[in-house]
């Protein structure tokens, strides 16, 4: 892990270029199945000199193949959620401290330290079922935060709001993370007036209610925690980052993670600032796996480390953290 980690010391963008290219490189020789995706588009790897250049692996093949990068064993399996039937991601992380430093890191940025903040969350649909990331990240996240008042509640909404309460008159830091339903089933018996609580949804409305957008979403959120702001994390099975939202609607990411925006016709053709378009991923956390992902969502650069995501292709499988429709 110690080289993987000279990715988070990244401070400028030809930093950023030129450990993408030695990561795309490596994984170009060192992964079977991106090699092979490389190779089929009769990609000379030496000749790639921008990011532009760089070949993106479709997400749907974590559904077919296992994704891995180098000869280590898997410490653990990350499973997507889907309806019964329906084929699932898998992301074999084969350096499981790797991830949690990059989580880690990652809020640290947008946040400070995670010693800071007391972890609420209210994600009961991937309670309820095994190999989910989002689970393991706030499971690291509590062990982090070391606070006893930390903890995962299900369907248990008054111990959480008494919880809410009694941790608001203590005047200390807390983090409120809720899947979408969730959030809206709290928010339909209880009304709260939070002020040293974040709340943050994670996507996620699983069939539960009436897909909505998320800017009403979170109209209906502030309203009913009694807060100016409700933050969003964006993150998915595949990936080893994630970005936030602080309230704004757009989202940014780490040092060591970017978003580019593709044209929906052409996968190899990118369109500028404030035009729609599909989502490119590169996550140089991903180094075990494949750092170069082409997303099922619809987006848009704001600007060169801030995005907004405005949906999912037509033709994809609705899935876990991102079935909010979101309209421009």
């Amino acid at each position: 892990m110690q080289e993987a980690k000279s990715i988070f010391s990244i401070q400028s963008e030809e930093d950023f270029k030129i450990k993408t290219l030695e990561v795309f490189r490596h994984q170009a020789i060192n992964n079977p199945i991106y090699k092979s995706f490389v190779e089929n588009l009769k990609i000379d790897i030496d000749s790639v000199s921008e990011l532009e250049n760089i070949p993106f692996l479709p997400i749907k093949f974590f559904k077919q193949f296992d994704i891995i990068t180098g000869n280590n064993p898997v410490e653990k399996t990350f499973t997507s959620s889907g309806t019964t039937g329906m084929a699932t991601s898998r992301h074999m992380v084969t350096d499981l401290a790797l991830y949690h430093y990059s989580l880690e890191k990652c809020f640290e940025q947008f946040y400070g330290p995670l010693s800071d903040y007391t972890i609420f969350a209210l994600l009961p649909s991937y309670l309820e079922r095994t190999g989910s990331s989002l689970i393991d990240m706030v499971e690291y996240w509590i062990e982090k935060s070391g606070r006893p008042e930390n903890g995962f509640y299900l369907y248990n909404h008054q111990e959480l709001y008494d919880n809410l309460v009694a941790h608001e008159k203590t005047g200390k830091k807390a983090l409120l993370i809720g899947v979408s339903f969730a959030l809206l089933d709290f928010v339909d018996n209880y009304k709260m007036d939070l002020k040293n609580t974040i709340v943050m949804e994670t996507g996620g409305m699983k069939g539960r209610k009436k897909e909505i957008t998320r800017e009403e979403l979170h109209t209906i959120l502030k309203e009913g925690f009694g807060t100016d702001e409700i933050h969003s994390e964006y993150g998915m099975t595949e990936l080893l980052s994630q970005g936030y939202s602080r309230g704004d609607l757009t989202f940014k990411t780490p040092n060591w993670m970017r978003m580019m925006i593709r044209e929906t016709e052409d996968p190899f053709k990118y369109v500028g600032i404030g035009k729609t378009g599909g989502v490119n991923v590169i996550d140089l956390a991903n180094v075990n796996s494949c750092s170069f992902i082409a997303t099922d969502d619809l987006g848009k650069k704001v600007s060169e480390n801030q995005f907004e995501i405005l949906g999912r292709f037509d033709h994809s499988d609705v899935r876990g953290c991102n079935l909010l429709v979101i309209n421009e």
